[in-house]
């Protein structure tokens, strides 16, 4: 029963966002919520200004519609799934944020780096509390090891650390068509498998709304993308992603799960360091995948390299989670 839920949830959830999508991009294109592309990327994506964005608002409704109906019907709705809904929502509303000030302000920075920092630090720190009123572990576990570490209040600052590190990690990533839409989905149906592993049903049954509602995104937003998910879709899959971690208390897993995150996140800072340090550039564009466009990668080639990459992280960590 609960295998055929499961499925029930990835195929609601991806038939939400492929019937809303047409419906929805055309009234974001009438509204002029076209995407600004910045003049020092890659030449190459200047012929995408105009696309509509925001269309992350349709990943959050999908899932959060998934969710709250088939927990809702077929399980008890738990602290876990508001949980998850609050972060998720809440990183969703600072994105949408972020977007309204590009594409309808005009102002192509959107939210300043401190403001977005505020606000994601404060989701952080309610879901803290309500994480430890709710007597959750602050316990942190050693991927493929018997060791787990003990933070107590510190865990606070873990939390933050983590939230808002992956929800900027994903930003990150947010670059080329379709690249979060297939490298997320793949994470989270690990995760998924991981939930349904640890019998933590309500996590699982969120994580595969989440899968489905991006395959469903992917329709559209695959090379060439029809819509982006913008800030409003990236920030909430970081966070989301983060908390499904923490709640499985698979924090530290989230690293090799989410390896291909990471190694975008590295490779910038790994430049900004550089430069400042020595004026020379290690890529020749960062995040990542910039810099292999830039030595003649295709968009589509770079988009499924990463994608691969991002199947091989997460069968690691599933690996290293299920069988040593």
């Amino acid at each position: 029963m609960e295998q055929q839920v499961i499925l029930f949830a990835i195929v609601m959830s991806f038939l939400i966002t492929v019937l809303v999508s047409p419906i929805f991009i055309p009234f974001l294109r009438r509204l002029k919520f076209g995407q600004s592309i910045r003049e020092e990327g890659p030449q190459s994506h200047q012929k995408k200004t105009g696309t509509p964005t925001m269309g992350g608002i349709m990943i959050l409704l999908s899932v959060a519609v998934t969710t709250l109906v088939i927990t809702g019907q077929f399980a008890e709705t738990s602290v876990e799934t508001y949980l998850l809904l609050f972060v998720m929502v809440g990183y969703g509303l600072l994105g949408f944020l972020d977007d309204f000030i590009k594409v309808v302000l005009k102002r192509n920075l959107g939210l300043t780096s401190l403001q977005k920092l505020i606000g994601q630090i404060l989701i952080a720190v309610i879901f803290y509390f309500v994480f430890v009123q709710f007597e959750f572990s602050t316990a942190v576990s050693v991927p493929g090891t018997s060791i787990s570490i003990e933070l107590g209040f510190f865990y606070v600052l873990f939390l933050i650390f983590w939230l808002v590190g992956f929800s900027n990690a994903v930003n990150l990533t947010d670059g080329l068509d379709g690249l979060v839409s297939g490298t997320a989905a793949v994470a989270f149906g690990a995760f998924a498998i991981l939930a349904w592993y640890q019998s933590q049903f309500e996590v699982s049954i969120f994580a595969v709304a989440v899968v489905g509602a991006l395959l469903g995104f992917l329709v559209f937003n695959a090379h060439p993308a029809k819509v982006f998910m913008g800030d409003t879709g990236s920030l909430a899959l970081g966070g989301a992603i983060a908390t499904v971690a923490v709640l499985l208390k698979l924090e530290i897993l989230l690293i090799i799960i989410g390896g291909v995150f990471v190694m975008e996140t590295l490779s910038v800072i790994i430049q900004v360091i550089s430069f400042k340090a020595t004026g020379r550039r290690v890529f020749k564009m960062s995040p990542l995948h910039h810099h292999y466009e830039l030595v003649g990668w295709s968009e589509w080639r770079v988009v499924v390299t990463f994608w691969t990459v991002g199947l091989l992280c997460s069968l690691l960590g599933i690996y290293l989670e299920v069988w040593i």
